[in-house]
C-alpha cells in the first residue's frame, strides 16, 4: 500500500478560487472590499515570510492588506494602542497581530484588547468559547483547513476514531473541539494524546484519522499507524539546510515509513501549510460580512 497524497496547495487553490468570486460578489452587494491588518513586531524571519505571504494573498483574493511592521523594541503600551486604532478602524474589519512578540510584551493582554468580532484568527477567549459550544465565526486557522483538507478528502468522520497527537491551544485543542461537535465534518470521537500520555502508539493504532502536532520532527512511525488511516502532519521542523542552502523540512510524522502503511496523508511541505493562509481569507471574509451585513 502506498498512501495517497493530500495536497494542499491544490485544495487551497481551489478554495481560493471559491473565496474569490465571493469577495468579488460582497464588493458588488456591498461596496465595501474585507480589509485585514496585519501587525509584526520585530524581525523575525519567518514570521517575515508569513505576513508577506498574507498580503500578498490579500490582493490576490481581491482585499485590502493594511501592514504594520514595527520595531522589537515597541513597548507593550504603544501595541495596544495601535490595536485600539484598529479595531475602530472601519475599513479594517480582520486584525492579526502576529505571534511570537517580543517578550516584554505580554500577549494575552494583546489578544484580549482585540474586538472579537476582528479576532480572525479565533484565538480570543469569546471566539474560544463560542468554538466550544459550536457556534463558532473565526475558528482557528491551521484546525479549520485540517478540518477541510479531511473533507474535500472525501474522508468520513462520523463516527470515526479520531486520535490528535498535541494539546496546544492553537491545535490540538482546537481541533479536538471542532471535530466532536454534532456538524458536517464532525461528529467523531476524539482522543487527546500529550507529553503525558502512557503507550502512545496503542492510542494511535486505534485511529481512522491521526493528526499530529506534536512539534518534533517524526515523532510517529510507520508501526504506530493503523493501516489505511489518514494522517494529517500539521508539524514544521528545521532539521538542516538542503545543499544550495535552504531550510530543510520535516514533519511530526516518518513521511516515508508510514506513506507505506496509510491510506492518506499530507507531505510537509505543502499539507496543511498552504490551507491556513487561505482559512485566514475565509475568517477575514467572515469578519466583514458581520460587520456590515450583521452576518458571518
Amino acid at each position: 500500500m502506498t498512501a495517497e497524497i493530500l495536497d494542499g496547495k491544490q485544495i487551497a487553490a481551489a478554495i481560493r478560487a471559491e473565496l474569490a468570486q465571493e469577495i468579488a460578489d460582497f464588493v458588488q452587494k456591498t461596496g465595501v472590499t474585507p480589509g485585514l491588518a496585519t501587525v509584526l513586531v520585530g524581525d523575525n524571519p519567518a514570521s517575515v515570510s508569513y505576513v508577506t505571504a498574507k498580503g500578498r494573498t490579500c490582493q490576490e483574493l481581491g482585499m485590502q492588506s493594511f501592514q504594520h511592521t514595527l520595531p522589537a523594541s515597541l513597548s507593550e503600551q504603544e501595541l495596544l494602542e495601535l490595536v485600539d486604532r484598529l479595531n475602530r478602524d472601519r475599513q479594517v474589519h480582520g486584525i492579526l497581530v502576529q505571534l511570537p512578540l517580543p517578550k516584554h510584551i505580554q500577549e494575552s493582554r494583546v489578544l484580549y484588547a482585540m474586538d472579537p468580532n476582528k479576532d480572525v484568527d479565533g484565538f480570543h477567549p469569546v471566539n474560544v468559547g463560542r468554538l466550544l459550544i459550536g457556534e463558532e465565526i473565526f475558528p482557528p486557522c491551521t484546525p479549520a483547513g485540517i478540518q477541510e483538507l479531511i473533507l474535500r478528502s472525501g474522508t468520513p468522520t462520523d463516527g470515526a476514531e479520531v486520535v490528535v497527537v498535541g494539546r496546544s491551544n492553537i491545535v490540538g485543542k482546537p481541533i479536538a473541539v471542532m471535530l466532536m461537535q454534532k456538524k458536517r465534518g464532525a461528529n467523531a470521537t476524539v482522543t487527546v494524546c500529550h507529553t503525558r500520555t502512557r503507550n502512545l502508539a496503542e492510542h494511535t493504532r486505534r485511529a481512522d484519522i491521526l493528526i499530529v502536532a506534536a512539534g518534533a520532527p517524526k515523532a510517529v512511525t510507520a508501526e504506530m499507524v493503523k493501516p489505511g488511516a489518514v494522517v494529517i502532519d500539521v508539524g514544521v521542523n528545521r532539521i538542516g539546510t538542503t545543499e544550495s542552502g535552504k531550510p530543510k523540512l520535516a514533519g511530526d510524522v516518518d513521511f516515508d515509513g508510514v506513506r507505506a502503511v496509510a491510506g492518506k496523508i499530507t507531505p510537509v511541505p505543502g499539507g496543511v501549510g498552504p490551507m491556513t493562509i487561505t482559512m485566514l481569507m475565509r475568517n477575514t471574509l467572515r469578519a466583514a460580512r458581520l460587520q456590515v451585513e450583521g452576518r458571518s
